[in-house]
Formats: C-alpha cells, structure tokens, sequence
C-alpha cells in the first residue's frame, strides 16, 4: 500500500480527487472515495522557460492550495500518479509517494 500526498489549487480539488478515485486511489477496505485534506498556503517562483498556471516568471506566487492525502494499492499506484499529473492544472505538480508498512 501506498500513501499519496499531492498540493492543488481549490479550482481543480474535486477534479484530481475525481480522477485519483477513477484510478482505483482512495480504496480502505470496504469504503472508497477515502481522502483527507487541508487549506494552506504554497509559494513558488516560476523559472525561465516555465509555463506557469498562476503567476508570472521570475516572480514569487503564494496560492491557496489544498494538501489532499490519500491511499493507493500497490498495483495502482502508477495509474493513480499518471491520472494526478494529467489532470491536475500545474505544469509540474508537487506531490509525494510514500511506501505503508503492514504492521
């Protein structure tokens, strides 16, 4: 099992859980579309030859963002990161994949 953690703007926050869900993501025994999130703010400085969602080049951007976490079995997992980045808005989203021990 697998722990994904991904950080998106409100406007696509339904859209990528929507597409992580469709992936087989969010999946606890019995129950699915299984998700946690928080509202927090990110900064990031788009570089040359960037094509920034929000912002302008070479300025630094703070963003309302969402830090969305959620689950994932083993054989989905590229599935699940194929459909985040696909439909998420940001050229190079941040998210994060984390190995579970069974304990």
């Amino acid at each position: 099992m697998y722990k994904m953690c991904y950080f998106v703007p409100e406007s696509h926050l339904e859209v990528t859980k929507a597409a992580l869900f469709e992936s087989g993501a969010g999946r606890i025994g019995d129950y699915d579309c299984c998700a946690w999130q928080c509202k927090g703010q990110g900064q990031f400085r788009a570089l040359e030859g960037s094509n920034p969602y929000l912002g302008q080049t070479g300025e630094v951007e703070q963003v309302d963002e969402f830090r969305v976490e959620l689950v994932c079995r083993d054989e989905l997992i590229l599935a699940a990161v194929q459909a985040l980045k696909e439909s998420h808005p940001y050229e190079e989203p941040a998210y994060e994949v984390f190995h579970m021990e069974d304990l």
